[in-house]
C-alpha cells in the first residue's frame, strides 16, 4: 500500500512539476513575442532621423549594446534605475554603459510607442542643458 501511494505522489508531483515548467516556457514565449511597447525614431520635419544618424556613426559593438538595452525597455516596460531614469514629465533616458564611455538615449512614451527623441555620448556628470531643451523640443513637436 505504502510503495503505491508512493508511487501515485510520486507521479503526481512529476506531472505537476511538468505542467509548471511548460507554463513557464510559454509565459516567457509570450513575453519574448509581445513587446510591451513598440520603438519609433523620432523623424524631423525633413524626414531625418537624428538618433539613427547618431547610432551610425558608432562602432558595431556600440550599437549592439545601446540596442539591446533599448530592446531591455521596450520588452519590460516600465523600468527604473539603473537602466532607466525619469528626466522630467513624459521623458526618460536609457543609460548605457559601453565599453569605454557612456551614452544616453532620451525617449518619451506615448500611445504604446518609445519615440527615441535624442542619443549622445556623456562627457560630464549632468546631463547637459542642451541635450535635455533638445529632446524636450523634439518630444513637444510630436504630441
Amino acid at each position: 500500500m505504502t510503495v503505491t501511494l508512493y508511487a501515485l505522489v510520486s507521479v503526481f508531483f512529476t506531472n505537476l512539476y511538468t505542467l509548471i515548467c511548460r507554463s513557464v516556457l510559454i509565459l516567457i514565449h509570450f513575453l519574448i513575442n509581445n513587446p510591451t511597447l513598440e520603438v519609433r525614431f523620432f523623424k524631423t520635419d525633413g524626414g531625418t532621423e537624428p538618433v539613427r544618424d547618431w547610432l551610425r556613426e558608432l562602432s558595431a559593438v556600440e550599437r549592439k549594446r545601446i540596442g539591446e538595452e533599448i530592446k531591455t525597455v521596450q520588452y519590460g516596460w516600465p523600468l527604473g534605475m539603473p537602466l532607466v531614469r525619469k528626466m522630467d514629465k513624459d521623458l526618460w533616458e536609457v543609460r548605457v554603459h559601453l565599453p569605454t564611455r557612456i551614452a544616453r538615449v532620451l525617449f518619451t512614451v506615448q500611445d504604446g510607442l518609445i519615440v527615441l527623441l535624442h542619443g549622445f555620448i556623456k562627457k560630464s556628470q549632468a546631463t547637459p542643458k542642451s541635450d535635455l531643451q533638445l529632446a524636450k523640443s523634439r518630444m513637444r513637436s510630436i504630441e
